[in-house]
């Protein structure tokens, strides 16, 4: 029997979020700084003849029906352009918060896909496995080589891998799933035009100082979905030494920055103490 294959799925986190518009075809051109945070889902792929998917982890109960897990819609995805794909028995450990606006089930897809094109011996760069991404979803081609990217267009367009520091940072959610759609549908776009979004600074207080020109557009339609998201992330900005605080993606998850590390945890155990029903954990985000 061959040995399992792992890959890491890496928690996405919207740094910055500008909605530019509304396409003829219902979805919304984006502009977004993309890094990726140290909190992560593992995935398994034990190769045999038949694909499936078994998930643990805190979350897994909040993954709902199996047919609808993005991991089986990658290889669905892979098969359609692959002939005679190797797939096997997918072992899922879900860390991420689901619907939590950090592209969990984006990541855990790109890295079925990454898994498969190890098993079949596809090269990184093969374009069936883009193509497969985003057919898939649209945060998932920037999940597949998790590094920092400015995505545009619907998820599309990425920029070349970017150089950030690494980021000491908390990630905190309400425990409250909440469904991209649903933010988009109370998104009032405003109008006029918008530059494009400058490359970011490579220095850590710089990068923050840069972080905070910007925003993210969902954050007013996420609370108006989600009042929890508004209260946690005023609760994030009071944090003592806190740098920045901001959601990230279409929320609920919001982000806090530090300066160090032991800032960070300190803040996280803080913050868990006073709201014990929120899911709080200290990370690292950026890095290159």
């Amino acid at each position: 029997m061959s040995q399992p294959l792992l890959e890491t799925a890496p928690a996405k986190i919207n740094l910055t979020l500008r909605v530019l518009g509304r396409r003829a075809d219902g979805y919304h051109d984006l502009e977004s700084l993309v890094a990726f945070a140290t909190l992560a889902d593992t995935l398994q792929l034990e190769p045999g003849a038949t694909p499936s998917l078994e998930i643990t982890g805190p979350f897994a109960a909040a993954c709902g029906a199996l047919g609808d897990n993005l991991v089986l819609k990658a290889v669905s995805a892979l098969a359609a352009r692959v002939g005679t794909l190797k797939s096997g028995r997918f072992l899922l450990d879900k860390q991420i918060p689901v619907a939590g606006g950090v592209g969990g089930g984006s990541a855990d897809a790109a890295a079925a896909l990454r898994l498969l094109a190890r098993l079949n011996t596809l090269a990184q760069d093969d374009p069936r496995l883009a193509a497969a991404a985003l057919a898939v979803g649209a945060d998932v081609p920037v999940c597949l080589d998790a590094r920092p990217r400015i995505m545009r267009g619907v998820g599309e367009q990425l920029s070349e891998p970017l150089s950030l520091p690494p980021l000491p940072a908390i990630l905190a959610n309400p425990r409250v799933p909440l469904a991209t759609r649903d933010v988009f549908k109370a998104l009032v776009i405003k109008a006029g035009g918008k530059q494009a979004l400058p490359a970011p600074p490579r220095d850590a207080g710089a990068l923050i100082d840069y972080l905070a020109g910007q925003g993210n557009d969902l954050t007013e339609p996420a609370i108006a979905c989600v009042a929890a998201a508004g209260d946690m992330l005023s609760a994030l900005a009071a944090l003592p030494q806190v740098c920045l605080a901001r959601m990230s993606g279409s929320g609920p998850t919001c982000f806090a920055l530090f300066s160090s590390a032991t800032d960070a945890r300190a803040a996280a155990r803080l913050l868990q103490g006073r709201h014990k029903d929120w899911w709080v954990i200290s990370t690292t985000i950026g890095g290159s």
